[in-house]
């Protein structure tokens, strides 16, 4: 179940039963209470939220504004060792990966989120700032939901993420 429709569901159980327990929800709905209770301490926030696992570029910094205006709470996160524990922390909704990074492959670290148990669900993108058709193979068969390469065109992000957003409710 993803985050959103978690998230909904924790609400509707807490309409309608006011003193219901987390451990009863997390019963209810067949997932870990500790899962629970990060939901409901998170439930404060419910936009949409972005992770950008950037390089360091500029361009990931108006990536983040030109998202941020579209009203998504962006988070990001420059380490690539740590991403799996970045999206065990930040629980975001998508994650924007760049394919290259100083120390590894962001193709690897989409597959390791992939075959995470714990970060399957996780949506990825992948940015690349070369515009090689391999590129784009590459990032989907290393399981990315989406692949952008640049310049990148903010309708053309804008509409990507929203799309991406959307497979993710249903």
């Amino acid at each position: 179940m993803h985050n959103i429709n978690l998230d909904r569901e924790i609400l509707k159980l807490i309409e309608e039963q006011p003193e219901i327990s987390e451990r009863e929800i997390s019963r209810t709905l067949s997932v870990s209470e500790e899962l629970v209770k990060l939901r409901i301490s998170n439930l404060h926030d419910t936009r949409e939220k972005i992770l950008i696992m950037r390089t360091g570029h500029n361009v990931h910094s108006n990536l983040q504004k030109v998202l941020e205006a579209e009203n998504y709470n962006v988070v990001s996160a420059s380490d690539s060792f740590s991403a799996l524990e970045t999206v065990n922390e930040e629980r975001p909704d998508l994650v924007l990966l760049d394919t290259a990074y100083p120390d590894t492959d962001g193709f690897e670290i989409c597959k390791q989120l992939k075959a995470s148990p714990r970060h399957w669900w996780v949506s990825v993108m992948m940015l690349s700032e070369r515009d090689r058709a391999e590129d784009g193979v590459k990032a989907f068969k290393s399981g990315a939901d989406d692949y952008i390469a640049a310049p990148f065109n903010p309708l053309e992000l804008k509409a990507r993420v929203g799309m991406v957003l959307r497979r993710n409710r249903i």
